[in-house]
């Protein structure tokens, strides 16, 4: 009998592993495809139970508890009463079973009934969907208000129409891409005696879950890119770019309070890029001053307030409390709506 080489019995091996990976996969996808249909299932035909009842609150609970131990009784753990109501909240928050998206797991589901605004909720699936987040990383963007501190950071007329509830998707401007504050909690930054190298150094070291911080379509290009005039090199201390907006975005890091400097050197850079960097089918590059304190002088009274490649957002290297970060949103939105109506905007 002839021998195998090695390289094709690791080849045989490989095949197989692949095959066996695969269809575990689909073993899972159908085991989680079943849970969501079936604890949706499960969801409807307690609330129709419910309905039947003359007292509806007291009725629910009552039959929640009685419920949940014949349950476990028969089928065993997985049927105490905060799951029964996790599977009655699903039915009443997705009641049409046709939108209810198998894409999902049934943790995805779970963080999501967390979210009351209907809209939020909405969006926070699509993009959980589009951006094929994990629920772990779902359960980060709802805890640190992707969804208002994107809309906070549009226009008035785009705030002022998602207030009144329209489904207008949001607009695909640069400034729709950023936020502001970034929320740097993984970067593990506590100790405030850190230099920039060192926040550049746990960006890169922690480079997906920046990405996802920064949100959609970025991808990472290159640290300390260097560019030359005439006779001078800089260093950029980020690059990456934008597939959706089809441009560079250049950011860099800067601890303490942002200064007109910061702004000017920022500018020089964009200026620069495009010329040397840009293709002719790019957009124009943005520019992002990543830095630990924002001036409301300098963003007034600088390129900034014209809010077309330049632009600066302050970043908080811990996880603040969702009150601390509802005031930061309102503080900057506020700023935002009087800065338009400097602008002779307000009244448009």
């Amino acid at each position: 009998m002839t021998e195998q080489s090695p390289i094709a019995f690791s080849s045989l091996v490989s095949a197989i592993t692949q095959q066996i990976e695969q269809a575990r996969g689909q073993v899972r996808q159908a085991v989680n495809t079943a849970m969501v249909q079936s604890y949706w299932e499960i969801g409807r035909l307690i609330v129709e139970h419910e309905q039947q009842g003359n007292s509806r609150a007291e009725y629910g609970k009552q039959q929640l508890q009685q419920l949940s131990q014949q349950l476990t009784e028969r089928l065993g753990k997985g049927f105490d009463v905060t799951n029964l109501r996790n599977m009655r909240q699903f039915y009443q928050s997705f009641p049409i079973r046709d939108a209810v998206r198998l894409e999902l797991s049934w943790t995805h589901y779970r963080t999501l009934l967390r979210v009351e605004n209907t809209q939020a909720r909405d969006w926070y699936l699509h993009e959980a969907i589009n951006q094929s987040w994990s629920a772990r990383s779902l359960e980060r963007q709802i805890s640190t208000l992707y969804y208002e501190r994107l809309l906070a950071s549009q226009d008035k007329s785009l705030v002022e129409a998602e207030a009144q509830h329209n489904t207008q998707p949001l607009a695909e401007t640069a400034k729709d891409y950023l936020r502001d504050p970034y929320i740097l909690d993984f970067l593990n930054l506590q100790d405030k005696t850190y230099q920039e190298s060192q926040l550049e150094q746990a960006i890169i070291s922690n480079l997906q879950q920046f990405l996802l911080e920064l949100g959609k379509g970025f991808a990472f290009v290159e640290r300390q890119q260097r560019i030359r005039f005439d006779d001078e090199d800089f260093y950029i201390d980020l690059v990456f770019y934008n597939f959706k907006l089809k441009c560079f975005l250049l950011v860099d890091l800067k601890l303490g309070k942002l200064k007109h400097q910061d702004i000017g050197q920022m500018d020089t850079y964009v200026r620069l890029y495009d010329e040397q960097r840009k293709d002719s089918d790019d957009n124009p590059t943005i520019g992002l001053v990543l830095c630990s304190e924002k001036s409301e002088a300098v963003v007034k009274y600088s390129v900034l307030a014209e809010q077309k490649q330049l632009f600066a957002a302050k970043y908080l290297p811990y996880l603040p409390s969702e009150d601390e970060l509802k005031r930061e949103l309102e503080r900057e939105r506020a700023q935002a709506v009087e800065q338009l109506q400097q602008q002779g905007l307000g009244d448009e």
